[in-house]
This record gives structure tokens, sequence and C-alpha cells, in this order.
């Protein structure tokens, strides 16, 4: 990820409903969820509120939308999420892993697709 990518997802991700849908979608894995699903989570969002914060979300490269029926689902981009970390954690460490090590920690606790578990 180049920095100014990493400049466009960061500027997505400062606003809080943005913030919020993007570990929503996380935490959905890659089944992902429903428009009107994300709304209702989002404590009864308008339609209209959810499409704004989802498109500055999508053009960021954050989430990814297709369509099932007569619904849009949008999941959560885990490949730019990915970079995005690797981006901000490039050149941690400077010759000294330990620096890092409370981060690899918080990431190795992270579960598999087969036992994922929703986090809040």
């Amino acid at each position: 990820m180049h920095e100014e990518e990493a400049l466009t997802a960061f500027a997505a991700l400062s606003q809080e409903t943005r913030l919020r849908i993007v570990r929503l979608l996380v935490a959905a894995g890659p089944t992902g969820m429903a428009a009107g699903a994300i709304g209702e989570a989002m404590g009864g969002a308008s339609s209209s509120r959810i499409s704004f914060h989802l498109s500055h979300l999508e053009q960021a490269g954050l989430v990814t939308s297709r369509r099932k029926g007569r619904s849009i689902i949008y999941s959560a981009a885990l490949t730019t999420l990915s970079g995005l970390v690797e981006f901000l954690m490039r050149d941690c460490c400077q010759g000294n892993p330990e620096v890092c090590d409370p981060t690899i920690a918080a990431l190795s606790t992270c579960s598999s697709p087969t036992k994922a578990t929703p986090h809040a």
C-alpha cells in the first residue's frame, strides 16, 4: 500500500459511523451484510445515511459490494485492511522485534474463519 492509498483509507475511517461499519463488516466475515442490516445495526440509521457512508468506504477500497437478488451485500475488504495495518507497521521494529510484539500478540488472537466469533 502506498501513502496516498493509506491517507484515503484513514480519511474514510476517521468518521465514527464509517469506523463502526468497517468493524461490523470485519466481524461479519466474508458473508458480509445487506445494507438494510447494516442500517439496523447502526441504530436504525436511514438507508440514505448508510448508503452515503458505504459509498465513502467503497471508494476508499475498505468495503466491497455484490448484488444478491434484490439486496446489495457489503463485506470488509480484508486485503486492503491488512495492507493498511502492514503500512503502519512496516518499519516499526527498526531492528528491535520486541517493539512489535504487542501488535503481533493482538493479531495472533484472531480466530480462524472456521472459528470466527464477532468482535464488538
